[in-house]
């Protein structure tokens, strides 16, 4: 697959595994045959110590296991990961570590989240957000109507079979990395996981998500350290307050020449005239996937 112009990394609704043709009967009583996603087990080993057995639609598996451990503080910052091996039969992907891990202290309390998927956070969830200062790194608002237009107009395994969350990291007004899967929580999990093998830098990255702004998805933004979360959708007020809280700037409700930012303001440079922006259209576009 070519990737669309600036692209690290982008979906491939083409791929053979990720969706499959199923027959069904539409409103008018007749045949009817559509694309639908595949959903499948993946369990994540932490050296020895089997964490957890996700749905997801089965690619990046590597990615999707470094970010989860991460974004559930099972790996450090610094952590020296010495191998991740995945398993395509078994289905199970093991990340290895130079040192011992924090995974027993993790793994005796946990939090079932909202949201598809049945998310799961070990441990406390504020835990890594006291004292958190993100970078004051300025957004342009004509960069966040050049990326929703972009985004919403990339082809996706969404615009083709529904049913699926996107998550994008950006630079400026550039998507670099989009992610899907059946979980919002997954789709960001995979950026972080491919942040950190990468030793990518969040100081100046904005992250896209077509879900709901939650308490877990403001928490997982600040923790990875990047300092701007924007999405479709709606907010929650626990992560508003959360992320008012770790001064995280969060915009939602964006569509079209609109938006909403209940949370770092003063991050947004007004440098694009919303009567100069079009109307989002409704075919072409991206819906929000609640």
């Amino acid at each position: 697959m070519q990737l669309p112009q600036d692209y690290i990394i982008a979906p491939d609704p083409t791929a053979p595994r990720l969706t499959r043709e199923v027959t069904g009967t539409d409103h008018t009583g007749a045949l009817t045959e559509i694309s639908v996603v595949e959903e499948r087990p993946l369990t994540i080993f932490l050296n020895s110590q089997e964490v957890v057995t996700a749905m997801t639609i089965g690619d990046y598996p590597e990615y999707l296991a470094v970010g989860f451990l991460r974004n559930q503080g099972m790996l450090k910052n610094d952590e020296v990961i010495t191998a991740v091996d995945y398993d395509d039969d078994l289905e199970v992907v093991v990340v290895r570590t130079a040192s011992k891990t924090t995974y027993e202290e993790k793994v005796k309390k946990k939090t079932r989240t909202s949201g598809c998927a049945v998310g799961t956070v070990f441990g406390d969830m504020m835990e890594g957000l006291e004292g958190l200062t993100l970078p004051e790194t300025h957004v342009k608002t004509s960069w966040l109507y050049a990326l929703a237009h972009r985004i919403n107009t990339t082809p996706s395994l969404y615009l083709q079979a529904g049913a699926i969350h996107g998550s994008v990291l950006c630079a400026q007004d550039r998507p670099l990395v989009y992610m899907e899967d059946v979980g919002r929580h997954n789709a960001v999990d995979k950026i972080a996981g491919w942040m950190f093998l990468n030793g990518i830098s969040a100081d100046d990255k904005i992250l896209y998500t077509t879900g709901r702004l939650t308490s877990e998805m403001v928490i997982k933004t600040a923790l990875m350290g990047i300092p701007v979360l924007a999405s479709r959708s709606g907010f929650t007020a626990w992560g508003v307050e959360i992320a008012r809280q770790v001064g995280l700037t969060c915009i939602g409700r964006m569509r079209g020449k609109r938006f909403v930012c209940l949370s770092g303001e003063e991050r947004l440079d007004w440098d694009a005239d919303p009567d100069s922006v079009p109307e989002d259209s409704r075919k072409p576009g991206r819906k929000s996937a609640e």
